[in-house]
Parts: C-alpha cells; structure tokens; sequence
C-alpha cells in the first residue's frame, strides 16, 4: 500500500542533493520520450508509414483541440500543451510497472504542473495584451470584481492540483489494496480501468490548461492575427 502521500524519503542523492522516486520517474519519463521523439521523427517522408500516420493524427488532434478552445492559430500552444498532455499521461500509466508510484500522485508534481499552467497563463495573458491591459482584466466587469477575479486565479491553480492529485492517488490506493488482498489476477479489470482514468485526467488537464491560457489572452484573436488569416 501506498505510503503517507505527504512524506518523501530519497532513493540515492546526487551529492547534497537528494532525489526522490517522482524525480526520479520524470527523469526516466523524460529520457524515455526524448528517445522516441528521435526514433520516430529522424526518417518523416511525405508517404508516411503506420508511426508517422499516429504522430500526425496526435498532432492534427491537438491542433484541433487548441484551435476550438482558443480560436487562435495552435502553433504558438502545441509544444506546451503536447508536452503536458504526454507528461501526464506517462506518469499516469507509470503506476501500472510493478514497483512503481506514479509521479502524479504526489502533490509536489501536481503542484509543480499547475505552476507551469499558471506562469503560461500570466506569460501568454501579457503578450496578447499587454501589462497594462491584461492587469484590466481583473477589473472586469467592474473594478469591484477585482478581488474576487484575483481569488479565482489562486482557486482555479489549485483545483488543477487537488483534482489530479486526488484521482490519480486514489486509483494507486485501490489497486495497491486489491493486490494485497486478493493477490495478482484479481485487479487486472481494475488496472484496464486505470489506463482509461490516467488517459481522461490527461486530457483534462491539458484541455483545462487550455482554457485558462485562451481566457488570459481575451476572447478574440489580436488583430495583427486575424489580418493574417486568408479571407474566403
């Protein structure tokens, strides 16, 4: 069964630098997908084969995905987007190697992504419009509301921890104490269900960041964008 979720202990340390097992996950996660990013783009021909075909569905997807949630042109977006739908759905899936607890379910993880999602947001949200006129969107739509808009930027960065946190670590509870009561073959069905939940959360979660980063850049593309747009 899982450990208290609040406590880390270290595998090794790199010097004084102790490096616990979620570190040590992304680090394997992030090697693993540096490996077959080469693999699978080293030989892109305009005939493609079956794993060019997968890779350009994905990115066609999320390009989609992107463009319907903001209405703006999904270049800018689909490296930061791809690389935390991937990353979360590798370390989701992560739980079902033997001996090994998902990253995201640590709060530390969890609470590192959203600060990613956060600084995104704010980073986006003034290159769209300004320090000036992103600070007025607090103000909107009355400066009484700035308090409360302020609120929901904390509130909302912190939904995204607790709800992947907490669904993530729940399903590495129940399949630990399935496999500590009823031995091997018992969870399987259980642990098919968790290869559908770790893949729902990643979505989710890449589509909540989405969403954040569209609402903090405005409703309507600048119109240096839409200038650029082909007319019908």
């Amino acid at each position: 069964m899982m450990e208290n979720p609040l406590t880390l202990e270290p595998l090794f340390r790199l010097g004084p630098v102790p490096v616990t097992e979620p570190v040590a996950v992304t680090w394997a996660i992030l090697v693993l997908a540096a490996a077959g990013c080469h693999l699978a783009t080293r030989r892109l021909r305009l005939a493609p084969g079956r794993l060019q075909t997968v890779l350009e569905l994905f990115v066609t997807a999320l390009d989609s995905q992107i463009r319907d949630t903001m209405q703006r042109d999904p270049g800018r977006f689909r490296t930061l987007i791809g690389s935390i739908f991937l990353y979360v759905l590798a370390a989701n899936w992560s739980s079902l190697v033997p001996g090994i607890e998902p990253p995201t379910a640590r709060l530390e993880t969890d609470a590192a992504l959203a600060l990613i999602v956060f600084a995104a947001t704010v980073w986006h949200g003034i290159a769209a419009l300004g320090p000036g006129g992103y600070l007025a969107t607090f103000a909107e739509p009355s400066w009484v509301m700035i308090p409360l808009n302020l609120v929901e930027q904390v509130t909302r960065t912190f939904s995204l921890i607790v709800r992947l946190f907490g669904n993530v670590m729940s399903g590495v509870f129940v399949i630990g104490i399935l496999l500590s009561l009823a031995g091997l073959l018992v969870p399987i069905p259980l642990m098919a269900l968790d290869l559908l939940t770790g893949a729902v959360q990643a979505y989710i979660f890449a589509v909540l960041a989405t969403v954040f980063i569209g609402a903090a850049m405005g409703e309507h593309p600048p119109a240096s964008q839409t200038a650029k747009e082909p007319r019908p």
